[in-house]
């Protein structure tokens, strides 16, 4: 983690894109352009053709996908890529968020005010699931950031105060805290709480990790497929999980 070289990407991107209208002045939405600046070494490795795909980041050697959105889009490429290239998707997750709401009739943008929600890697696990054919390939590596994000939504959605059913705008990063990466299948053993007693349920890890039992239940899901964990028995209707040695 460069601290010093993401500031230096998030003000080249985001001094860019608020210079005229504001906010989200150009295509690449703007947490996606900064993320692929701090992972690229230059510009000249972004955007490059390989095998009829284009790769958001092409090192010389490595590929790194920046996905700020679902996974599934994800499959063709990794397809493709995997065979010949390691792969490294870098998904970010809003540890601390703050929400501006934008007026499209008048221009106004609300102050920010911080949400209660705070992102987590264990969300992530909901993407997982959908490419888990390809987590066992030893070429496919992830990369977690948690940034501190102010998000931009639009007053359109279809309850009174426009909020529920909202499209969103924008997402500025504005600061990177932490980041969880994972290189091998061991690596996914991190997240795991230390002091979690074994044998555990997914309602047990969900409150060691402060996640619904579902979240928790989908980490538990790709553990298991992945053989870092295994089920020793059941609890009531509850599977019992301990780690694999």
């Amino acid at each position: 983690m460069d601290t010093e070289r993401f500031e230096r990407a998030k003000n080249s991107i985001v001094g860019n894109a608020r210079h005229g209208s504001g906010i989200g002045t150009y295509k690449e939405k703007t947490l996606h352009a900064v993320l692929k600046d701090y992972y690229a070494p230059s510009r000249d490795m972004q955007e490059i053709d390989i095998d009829g795909y284009v790769a958001d980041i092409y090192t010389g050697s490595e590929i790194i996908e920046i996905q700020t959105g679902s996974f599934a889009p994800m499959r063709k490429k990794l397809q493709c890529f995997l065979h010949n290239y390691p792969v490294t998707i870098v998904c970010p997750i809003p540890r601390i968020k703050y929400l501006s709401w934008i007026n499209e009739e008048t221009g106004e943008c609300s102050k920010p005010r911080k949400s209660t929600v705070k992102g987590s890697v264990y969300r992530a696990f909901y993407e997982l699931y959908k490419i888990k054919p390809f987590l066992e390939h030893p070429n496919l590596h992830f990369c977690f950031p948690y940034l501190e994000i102010r998000e931009y939504r639009l007053l359109n959605g279809w309850s009174r105060d426009k909020k529920r059913g909202s499209c969103r705008y924008d997402r500025i990063p504005a600061a990177l805290l932490d980041e969880i990466t994972i290189y091998n299948r061991e690596d996914y053993l991190q997240i795991l709480p230390e002091g979690l007693p074994e044998p555990f349920t997914a309602k047990e890890l969900g409150k060691a990790i402060g996640e619904r039992k579902e979240t928790a239940a989908k980490v538990l899901h790709i553990l298991h497929y992945l053989k870092l964990v295994e089920r020793c028995g059941k609890s009531g209707n509850s599977y019992l999980y301990k780690i694999n040695s």
